[in-house]
């Protein structure tokens, strides 16, 4: 071989006084007792070499020019490293290079940061500008591996349990869906656009109607939408998922198994707390957590305490109870301490989430303690820690406001005292099903009726329902799989019968013939024979965060785009050629920002 005979991480003692012929980049270059000692690096880990003077004055003199990531071959012979200087964290820590000969095969200007640990601190627009630099840092390379061997596994899986791969196009047309379209426009067909999917709903829906009754892919998935920590803006991928026959139940027990093999497979040191997922009506997530995608690794589950304090003298209590849809609620702080910078820092992040005040309760030894207890009878104070268990030391903090404005404030409360104390253990996987969404809620703005989520989303109800009962009390077949306080995947058993579909749609103001417009081929392929069918599709980034215990989504996949949605590596999105613009028939008639 011209360049190698072996990686750099696979010699040991075993290949002792072996020649052998390595390549690789320059990891770090020392000088020690007259000899020049290189570490090289490929992407199996790394190799000492020596370079001795006494053995080869012009070989040396090359390496003695050597700096870091400079890519070289060197051959030589394995030799057994002194005791002393033996390197127990690497894998080929008891053994050397001694070379014989070392060819530079590209040099390497000064890199924009170092290839160490201390890359973190670079700026994440450096980093993602010199991504294939980022990318040769362990972690991130561990990273990229990983995911590999992840997406690796789910095809194993889903190929043993009779799943078909199948993959649908990227080309295809605009649709209201969830997100914003990216538009493509055609050259062939001027003044008309295709759109990249937002998810291949549609088409394996079309692959139920088809007969094929489990499918799966690695999707790829364009949404026009906003960056978040565990969100990529731009694009993604998400393991695409459907059956047909199975019941919302019936799909959850088949899938559930998946998730237990990949904690097991990926993250040992990580545990699933059950044996079954528990299953959490949509209704209460957000009465006692605040939220619809909780974080079940602690408690501290938010109580509605107005009851105790329909006959309260407190003034501000007794205002909000006046009407109906507001409420008291509290959650309960277990025997910690906050000081009162804390508490005040408490309230000010409670007011950033729209709350008027954040009222507290220190339960001391001899009596509660907080600006608000004066107002409340012994009557009240009694009930109060009755109903809560409270113990000496507990602090309980209040909501009195709009019923699902209040949990939403207390249940951000909840995940801050959670960052502040580790309330949550990193190594439990908290997996979860959230079922019984509501169907569609009122849009003020617009004076009409809304799909809540997913407008293919199965109603639990008749169509005689439709006229009889009020929209706001249907719920649907619909389903999030949550973990640890992320969504991995939002779905639904199917709306398959096109005489529910029209009365749903016809309920948030769209006729038939928006329906058919909108939704051609499907809405014709639900008369010709359609099974009952659902699915899901987990965002594969977001798994394998969680699998890494990553605190940001874009350093589990090769080339991110940043918060901006900007990919620095390629600057894109950029301007064209104009000559590209007038094949298309499009003409920039706006004005450049400055």
């Amino acid at each position: 071989m011209q360049y190698r005979t072996h990686t750099c991480g696979e010699l040991t003692e075993q290949n002792i006084w072996q020649e052998i012929k390595l390549a690789g980049w320059v990891h770090s270059k020392r000088d020690h007792w007259g000899l020049i000692f290189i570490d090289l690096r490929d992407r199996y880990w790394i190799t000492q070499v020596v370079f001795d003077p006494a053995h080869d004055q012009a070989n040396f003199d090359i390496a003695d020019t050597l700096k870091n990531e400079y890519v070289i071959t060197i051959h030589g012979k394995v030799s057994q490293r002194p005791d002393w200087l033996e390197n127990p964290n690497i894998s080929t820590g008891k053994i050397e290079i001694v070379w014989n000969f070392i060819k530079v095969i590209s040099k390497a200007n000064v890199l924009p940061f170092q290839v160490d640990e201390y890359a973190d601190e670079v700026g994440e627009d450096i980093r993602l500008k010199y991504r294939y630099i980022d990318l040769r840092r362990e972690s991130l390379k561990e990273n990229i591996l990983f995911r590999s061997k992840f997406i690796h596994f789910l095809h194993k899986w889903f190929q043993k349990e009779g799943f078909v791969e199948i993959q649908t196009p990227i080309l295809t047309g605009s649709s209201p869906e969830w997100a914003r379209d990216f538009l493509v426009p055609s050259r062939l067909n001027k003044w008309k656009f295709y759109a990249l999917p937002q998810a291949p709903q549609q088409y394996k829906q079309l692959i139920m109607i088809w007969g094929f009754d489990k499918y799966y892919q690695i999707a790829p998935c364009f949404r026009d939408e906003d960056a978040r920590a565990d969100r990529s803006p731009g694009e993604f991928y998400q393991l695409d998922v459907e059956t047909s026959f199975m019941t919302q139940d019936e799909f959850h027990n088949y899938m559930e198994p998946l998730f237990y093999e990949l904690v097991k497979e990926f993250a040992p040191q990580k545990r699933i707390p059950w044996d079954n997922f528990p299953k959490i009506k949509w209704a209460d997530a957000m009465e006692q957590y605040g939220s619809d995608k909780p974080d079940l690794r602690f408690g501290m589950k938010i109580q509605n305490v107005s009851e105790i304090f329909k006959n309260t003298e407190f003034s501000v209590f007794k205002s909000v109870l006046e009407d109906p849809k507001w409420a008291i609620k509290t959650i309960k702080l277990e025997w910690k301490s906050l000081s009162r910078k804390e508490l005040d820092d408490l309230n000010a992040f409670a007011v950033e989430k729209w709350a008027k005040w954040l009222a507290y309760i220190i339960w001391e030894e001899a009596w509660p303690r907080s600006p608000i207890i004066k107002f409340f009878s012994e009557k009240e104070i009694n009930e109060l820690k009755e109903k809560t268990w409270c113990k000496t030391w507990d602090i309980l903090f209040f909501s009195a406001w709009d019923s699902r404005k209040g949990s939403e404030i207390l249940g951000a409360v909840r995940l801050k005292l959670r960052d502040i104390f580790n309330l949550a253990d990193k190594n439990i996987m908290a997996f979860a099903w959230i079922v019984d969404f509501p169907f569609c809620e009122w849009d003020e703005e617009n004076d009409k009726w809304e799909f809540s989520h997913n407008p293919f989303s199965m109603p639990q109800c008749t169509v005689e329902d439709f006229d009889k009962v009020d929209p706001a009390s249907i719920v649907a077949y619909q389903y999030d799989i949550i973990c640890n306080g992320y969504e991995l995947s939002s779905w639904a058993v199917r709306n398959y019968d096109p005489e529910i579909l029209l009365k749903a749609f016809g309920m948030c103001g769209y006729d038939e013939e928006v329906v058919k417009k909108s939704f051609p081929a499907l809405y014709e392929a639900f008369q010709y024979g359609s099974p009952p069918h659902c699915g899901f599709a987990p965002g594969i980034d977001r798994i394998m965060m969680l699998l890494r215990d990553e605190p940001n989504i874009r350093w589990v996949i090769a080339f991110p785009k940043n918060g901006k949605a900007q990919d620095l590596l390629m600057n894109a999105p950029g301007e064209v050629d104009p000559k590209l613009l007038r094949d298309l028939g499009i003409e920039i008639k706006a004005n450049k920002p400055k």
